[in-house]
């Protein structure tokens, strides 16, 4: 019997993976199969809060900065809704979470090379021939199969961030959950008098907003509290979003590694924080609310707390009591609630099934992937490709869903040897590193004798 071995197999399908099946599915020499354990694709489900959109424009789709005439691009899809011209005169580059959800599942329906129910359980290297072996159970019928590949991508992505500090109280289910069950559990939290919303990204913002909108018909107290030291809005200026770049990832790259280190912690807010226009929005309602009572003599029931690191959490008979450092004034407090929405992010885990592979893999010092500017982690860099586990090396930009299609056109140069799609490589008015600027008066003089030489006939 002949074995089948593909060209790659990605694991995994959120929009990273997701993007890269649909680069490939019209190019014929190319054998590519994808993989995921989930039955279908959705995409935080649990945060689809009507209204919501992206906090990039519809061109970072799954193909339109890779090729704008892809037949998968997210203008092809709202044509075929025959909402193209709505979409025009809405005037908002921006898509609603729900429009890109739909899209990513219509793109999914015109491609036939994604298997749904299967579980990775086990991958490990054949010596002898080169090849990857994944040993797959499928789901729906109990069944172990084996599928042999050339590459693997891993598009695994990360999972849910719980701080320590929450272990115990982890099992009050209704009562404390991730911001990603956040939809599934709504109406028990508005069943409780207080909620508190810990932290002070996007998703916290829409939780905090979205309780704030229906807080007359509950009557709860609903607390917002962040270590940060300001609810920072997401940079958007141009200049800024020049960093989003090839070059930019060039320059990152070759940072030593504890800069690198240092440069990610201080730029949440280039990649983690809040729209500006939903930070005003929240303001406005609390302002209005605020006015709406200012008659009654009643208090509007909302605490906003900056600077406040949570410690410890436990779980009382009652309720569920929160300590606090006040990380400026370096003074303890309380806080004591019935419910908790954990808006803390999400963290990559590298998945169970590599352990097979782990003699092939490179890591740094800190246990995490020692990722090639390829996006490599084998030894060879050459195999093993990972999305979005690569923020440590290559920077802020990889959980970036307008730099995927750079990305997946790199990486599917890099497996195939052949440029699909153009690389586009420099991008930036602006420099990153220390410039050379005698490098470049040799190129202008150059030029510039080039020119006269031109002028006189000479050439």
């Amino acid at each position: 019997m002949t074995r089948k071995v593909y060209d790659f197999i990605g694991v995994g399908v959120g929009p990273f993976n997701l993007g890269l099946a649909a680069l490939t599915s019209n190019i014929d020499e190319i054998d590519g199969l994808f993989l995921d354990q989930r039955t279908g694709f959705d995409w935080h489900p649990g945060l689809m809060i009507e209204g919501v959109h992206l906090q990039t424009p519809f061109m970072s789709d799954l193909v339109t900065l890779a090729d704008p005439t892809h037949p998968l691009s997210f203008l092809n899809y709202i044509k075929k809704q025959g909402r193209l011209y709505s979409f025009y005169i809405r005037e908002d580059f921006f898509l609603l979470r729900q429009e890109y959800n739909h899209y990513c599942q219509w793109a999914i329906s015109q491609m036939d090379h994604i298997r749904w129910n299967k579980h990775v359980d086990l991958a490990k290297k054949n010596q002898h021939e080169d090849i990857y072996e994944l040993q797959v159970l499928d789901q729906l019928t109990g069944l172990t199969e084996v599928y042999y590949t050339k590459k693997l991508i891993l598009g695994t992505g990360p999972s849910p961030s719980w701080p320590s500090c929450c272990d115990e109280i982890a099992n009050r289910q209704d009562h404390v959950i991730h911001s990603g069950q956040y939809l599934f559990h709504k109406e028990a939290l508005q069943k409780q008098n207080s909620i508190t919303v810990l932290g002070s990204g996007q998703s916290a913002a829409e939780v905090f907003y979205d309780l704030l909108q229906e807080i007359d018909n509950h009557a709860y107290t609903l607390n917002w509290v962040t270590s940060a030291p300001r609810f920072y809005p997401l940079e958007y200026t141009k200049l800024t979003l020049e960093m989003t770049s090839p070059e930019y990832v060039d320059y990152f790259y070759n940072l030593p590694n504890q800069q690198r280190k240092q440069l990610v912690s201080n730029q949440k807010n280039l990649y983690k924080g809040i729209n500006g226009c939903l930070i005003n929005e929240i303001f406005d309602l609390l302002y209005n609310k605020r006015v709406k009572l200012d008659h009654t003599g009643e208090v509007l029931k909302v605490n906003i707390l900056t600077n406040s690191k949570l410690i410890a959490a436990s779980s009382e008979q009652e309720h569920i009591k929160l300590g606090f450092e006040h990380t400026e004034q370096q003074k303890p407090f309380e806080l004591n609630t019935k419910a908790l929405v954990l808006c803390t992010g999400y963290q990559y885990s590298e998945p169970k099934f590599l352990a097979g592979l782990k003699p092939h893999i490179r890591y740094d010092n800190e246990g995490q992937f020692d990722v090639n500017r390829n996006y490599t982690i084998d030894e060879a860099g050459e195999d093993i490709f990972v999305q979005n586990a690569e923020l440590h090396t290559h920077g802020f930009v990889s959980p970036d869903l307008g730099m995927a299609c750079y990305r997946n056109s790199y990486i599917l140069r890099e497996i195939t040897g052949k440029e699909y799609y153009p690389v586009e490589e420099h991008i930036a008015f602006q420099e990153f590193g220390a410039p050379n600027f005698e490098t470049k008066e040799n190129v202008a003089s150059n030029q510039e004798d080039t020119d006269k030489l031109a002028i006189n006939g000479s050439i």
